[in-house]
């Protein structure tokens, strides 16, 4: 029997002229909780829709369990699914919001009040039956929302940006809540999100879309350390992204300055190419707190901002034609050694810590 929950094959969608979906690829493996993470316009809304049967795609198949259900309707699909603005019934109490799967399902009163009364218990509302949707917070009706989604026991979850309507607590607080709940279930969901702390807090696999096409799949730590394109680099995550020529033996002439960067797993560029270096903030170390003797860098403190567990420093590097780099540094480091704005710091970077993309508008 199959292991995969979905399998996609070849998926495309137009919207007349405009292409949505261009032979889309994906398997979603039984209990795993995957992210469609990108920018508005990507596609992941339409390719979540078209799982759902709420949209019928224009090529391709959608394989469920093993069954096609490619053209089936979304009354004839097995999921549940949650919208980003809960779609709850107004004029209906909670536990008949909760109730109203079950009761197209023809499951008899009575079990159907037991099961809803676990399900309150399950998203931590008990008690909470007679309240109608106006009576809770933002943060209460996306959990009745969940629970009505999981009252039929569906073998696959959809999440359509179900907190982007919620303050940053309460979302941060839900999604955690959420994942628990979805790992303890063992329920295979799929969740459409623009937020990228979010898939990257809570997905087992993280689709990674832009205008369209899948640009990368991969674990959280894949997507975020080893991004296959300059988008997937640019859009997870904060960057610094610099210009440089390749000068063969994994040395790249970025300005004035000669930086090494381990090559051995990728393919080596042209000899010249025009490239695009791609390093985190918080992998660009104090030189005095490193042993590190290559990609020694030197420049002045412009700015340091507090962001809370840490700060972010803006340096102005010699010869770096970008001239601007961003360096991440806890607290302690900072107190230790005295940076502040004007301060003179010598900087270094690991060979292993540096990704290189041929630099696409010069290639």
């Amino acid at each position: 029997m199959s292991q995969n929950a979905i399998t996609i094959n070849n998926v495309e969608k137009r919207f007349d002229d405009f292409i949505a979906l261009r032979d889309i690829n994906l398997e979603v493996k039984k209990g795993e909780l995957v992210c469609f993470l990108g920018p508005s316009g990507c596609g992941k809304t339409t390719l979540l829709r078209i799982i759902a049967g709420l949209e019928e795609c224009d090529g391709g198949e959608v394989i469920q369990n093993g069954h096609v259900i490619t053209h089936l309707p979304p009354s004839k699909r097995d999921y549940g699914i949650v919208f980003q603005s809960y779609a709850l019934f107004p004029n209906l109490s909670v536990a008949k919001n909760i109730a109203y799967g079950l009761k197209k399902k023809d499951i008899e009163k009575k079990e159907a009040k037991k099961r809803v009364k676990e399900l309150l218990a399950l998203v931590g509302l008990s008690g909470s039956e007679e309240k109608y949707p106006s009576e809770l917070s933002g943060g209460q009706q996306q959990r009745v929302a969940f629970a009505r989604a999981i009252a039929t026991n569906p073998s696959l979850l959809l999440l359509d940006e179900p907190l982007s309507a919620l303050d940053a607590r309460v979302r941060e607080h839900l999604r955690q809540e959420i994942r628990e709940l979805q790992k303890n279930l063992g329920i295979t969901t799929i969740m459409v999100t623009h937020d990228q702390e979010e898939a990257l807090s809570i997905a087992d696999k993280i689709v990674v879309m832009n205008h369209g096409v899948i640009e990368q799949i991969g674990t959280p730590l894949e997507i975020y350390h080893h991004p296959q394109s300059l988008f997937v680099a640019d859009f997870v995550g904060k960057i610094n992204l610099l210009s440089a020529l390749y000068k063969g033996n994994g040395f790249f002439q970025a300005g004035q300055l000669v930086l090494t960067i381990d090559i051995e797993a990728t393919p080596e560029p042209l000899l010249g190419s025009k490239m695009k270096l791609l390093v985190r903030p918080e992998d660009v170390k104090l030189y005095v707190d490193t042993y590190e003797e290559m990609n020694i860098l030197e420049g002045d403190v412009l700015k340091v901002t507090f962001l809370g567990s840490f700060c972010r420093v803006l340096m102005s590097i010699k010869g770096l034609l970008e001239d601007r780099l961003l360096v991440d540094m806890s607290h302690k480091m900072l107190s230790q050694y005295h940076v502040k704005e004007g301060s003179l710091l010598k900087l270094s970077i690991s060979p292993n810590d540096i990704c290189y993309f041929v630099d696409e508008d010069h290639a």
